[in-house]
């Protein structure tokens, strides 16, 4: 027993070797940060171009549906369809039928839209932008109101003021943050068939 108490061979090595396993230990885990690091912007952009995406067929779902006449206070509601955005707050804007920032500078006010029928654009806050289109027959987006009888119509303008009339294209934006739900009804007006943002 007395050996065993007076064997301090062992216990000069245990600091020499505990430093080693915690210095091994570290490096691993700077590794693991490095690869995280990398992984995260390509996990997050999947992650956003799933969400866009699943957007996109949720609108073309509801494109060969029930389109409701604004003009027509009795008529039914036309098909729906509800968007559930999460994305980060690098993403800028999610756009629906127009291109509000050709000059990529973030002012969405500086130049008149440019009219993309057919085509989600979402784009980051360093300036990157990505289009996903949505197949099939056109579809023009407008943005809606509530008007004085509470019932949802086509507006012309940004400011809302007017209804749209005979309106080619227009577009719909949802500046950040981009969370949330958001409402999209079949709406025609004159002949056109439109996809009238309820929100």
């Amino acid at each position: 027993m007395k050996k065993i108490i007076s064997d301090t061979v062992a216990a000069d090595t245990i600091p020499l070797k505990l430093v080693v396993y915690l210095g091994l230990l570290a490096a691993v885990l700077l590794l693991l940060a490095q690869a995280w690091n990398t992984a995260s912007p390509v996990l997050q952009e999947a992650e956003v171009k799933k969400q866009i995406e699943t957007a996109s067929l949720s609108l073309l779902s509801i494109q060969g549906g029930y389109a409701r006449d604004p003009a027509d206070r009795y008529s039914p509601e036309g098909s729906m369809c509800t968007l559930s955005f999460s994305l980060p707050a690098s993403i800028r804007y999610v756009s629906f039928g127009a291109d509000p920032d050709q000059e990529c500078n973030g002012n969405l006010t500086d130049s008149g839209w440019i009219p993309e029928n057919n085509t989600l654009i979402y784009q980051y806050k360093n300036g990157v932008k990505k289009r996903v289109l949505i197949g099939g027959t056109p579809v023009h987006f407008i943005r809606g109101f509530r008007n004085s009888d509470g019932i949802w119509v086509p507006a012309e303008s940004q400011d809302e003021n007017q209804t749209a009339s005979g309106l080619g294209s227009t577009g719909v934006v949802i500046e950040s943050p981009v969370s949330g739900e958001f409402l999209f009804e079949m709406v025609t007006l004159d002949g056109i068939r439109y996809t009238m943002a309820r929100f």
